[in-house]
């Protein structure tokens, strides 16, 4: 009955990581881009340093009328929000906060069931452009297609390479393994999961599917209301998680030069919040790439990158035996 418990009291702790961190990053998304743009819009609501505008936010998505194309599939037009946000509250699941026993769910196949999951999230949005019978939401949904088809590969080849080199696929036993002198040597993976994984969460500048000025926003053109906030809230649910994975997959966790491990949750936190903050700075800096672009990057660039970083792995784990 104990290790029931225990295990009812981590999803209880997933959950409400899940509901916080991605609120909490998506306010330093409005702070950060306003001051790196100069937009005082979300300074304003509430007072001091605008800290009621996520609370506005809410509000206003709360009131707006939930309408339904006529022409719509309903139910998979109903059902997509929930396929977008989902899979991210599963894959916190499996993601190491801290060492013995400071995860949900420890499996043993986990850095795969991760990936696995981050590519069922990308369906809501195809879901959403083919369920909405409107042509810029499905070009929307295609674009988001293509982009999965196109990044998934690069992803799982820069993962590859940690498990390699860990010899385990468990994402704590990476951990366990990692080591400080893995940091030059694995950098391009690190390059290539991060970046793969902004093109999956169509963050800019690869938000191409979501392209306000082409194509009306894409997949989501026809949703209003909640349903639109959940959208928003998977993308930054899928920030925390894509930032959580690159530092226990590349960045060596909770392990840090100054806590002890007990409080090695701190220096994970720290980092996925580091991570996430490069992500916003990523949106504010680079302009948005064009969909040629957006394929030869994955494919004349990614792909290549992570195959010299699988091979180099090799190299390195038949040098040091």
């Amino acid at each position: 009955m104990s290790d029931v418990l225990v295990v009812v009291v981590k999803l209880l702790l997933v959950v409400g990581a899940f509901a916080v961190l991605p609120l909490l990053v998506g306010q330093a998304e409005h702070k950060v881009m306003a001051h790196m743009q100069g937009r005082l819009g979300p300074m304003y609501a509430g007072g001091f340093h605008g800290w009621a505008q996520l609370v506005a936010d809410g509000v206003k998505f709360a009131q707006k009328e939930d309408v339904i194309p006529a022409a719509a599939d309903r139910r998979i037009f109903s059902l997509a929000p929930a396929v977008a946000l989902i899979p991210y509250l599963v894959v916190l699941i499996v993601i190491p906060v801290g060492p013995g026993g400071q995860v949900a769910v420890s499996m043993d196949a986990g850095l795969f069931f991760a990936l696995a999951m981050i590519g069922v999230g990308v369906l809501g949005a195809i879901m959403a452009g083919w369920a909405s019978a409107n042509k810029y939401s499905l070009l929307g949904g295609m674009r988001v297609a293509a982009q999965l088809l196109s990044y998934e590969l690069p992803m799982v080849l820069a993962a590859s390479s940690v498990a390699m080199a860990a010899g385990t696929l468990n994402l704590s036993g990476i951990v366990d393994q990692w080591r400080w002198w893995w940091l030059p040597w694995q950098v391009i993976g690190a390059v290539v999961f991060f970046v793969a994984g902004l093109a999956e969460l169509r963050r800019p500048p690869f938000d191409m599917p979501v392209a306000d000025s082409e194509i009306i926003f894409g997949p989501y053109t026809e949703y209003a209301g909640l349903r639109f906030a959940l959208f928003l809230l998977a993308e930054y649910a899928g920030i925390v998680v894509l930032s959580g994975l690159t530092t226990v997959l590349f960045l060596g966790g909770w392990k840090g030069p100054v806590l002890d491990e007990q409080l090695g949750w701190l220096w994970t936190l720290v980092k996925v919040f580091v991570l996430s903050f490069v992500v916003i700075w990523l949106r504010v800096s680079y302009p948005r790439l064009r969909e040629d672009q957006l394929q030869k990057l994955a494919w004349a660039g990614l792909v290549p990158l992570a195959l010299v970083q699988l091979a180099l792995t090799g190299v390195i784990k038949i040098a040091i035996g």
